[in-house]
């Protein structure tokens, strides 16, 4: 309970600056920081408390625009699924942690810290937050489905932001 109050806290401390577009963009320019988001959904998936395996870079030189955001990818293959239907492939919440938004903010999530449940892909911000959310998943899930409305057209929180690493090494 207090970790959960710590967590609010943190996030309710976070100021507002301006991003690109309604999808989460960070330094590197890309959609989820230039991971392949078809990618995630071949991945094996770790049992809910344990961390999953990386997240696979994407390519330069094969992307696709989608939501205000451009998204890199590791094959034409994957590319090609992306583009025929990208909203089954996006992270939810345009790409914010998804804890953060169950607890009313918006902040970006982190593209080695994902979940696939029910077929959508998911990001958390931290180790810590991921681990949070891992105890009640399908609940956070409903509360942040009830709050994504009202925060959908706010500007991404940043300020005093976890570092992770938000570049991925895209390739040519």
């Amino acid at each position: 309970m207090m970790k959960n109050l710590i967590l609010s806290a943190f996030f309710s401390l976070i100021a507002t600056i301006g991003l690109a577009g309604p999808q989460y963009i960070d330094g590197s320019d890309y959609a989820v920081s230039g991971y392949d988001v078809v990618a995630y959904f071949s991945l094996p998936q770790s049992k809910v408390g344990k961390k999953q395996v990386g997240a696979v870079p994407g390519r330069k030189d094969i992307t696709a625009d989608y939501n205000g955001a451009k998204f890199a990818f590791s094959t034409k293959a994957n590319r090609d699924l992306f583009v025929a239907n990208p909203a089954k492939y996006v992270p939810q919440y345009d790409g914010h942690c998804a804890y953060g938004v169950s607890q009313g903010n918006k902040v970006p999530g982190n593209p080695d810290l994902w979940r696939i449940v029910d077929g959508k892909l998911y990001l958390n911000i931290t180790r810590g937050v991921e681990r949070v959310w891992d105890r009640d998943i399908p609940g956070y899930i409903k509360s942040a489905n009830q709050k994504w409305g009202r925060l959908e057209s706010r500007r991404a929180s940043r300020d005093r932001v976890p570092s992770f690493r938000s570049s991925a090494p895209l390739t040519n």
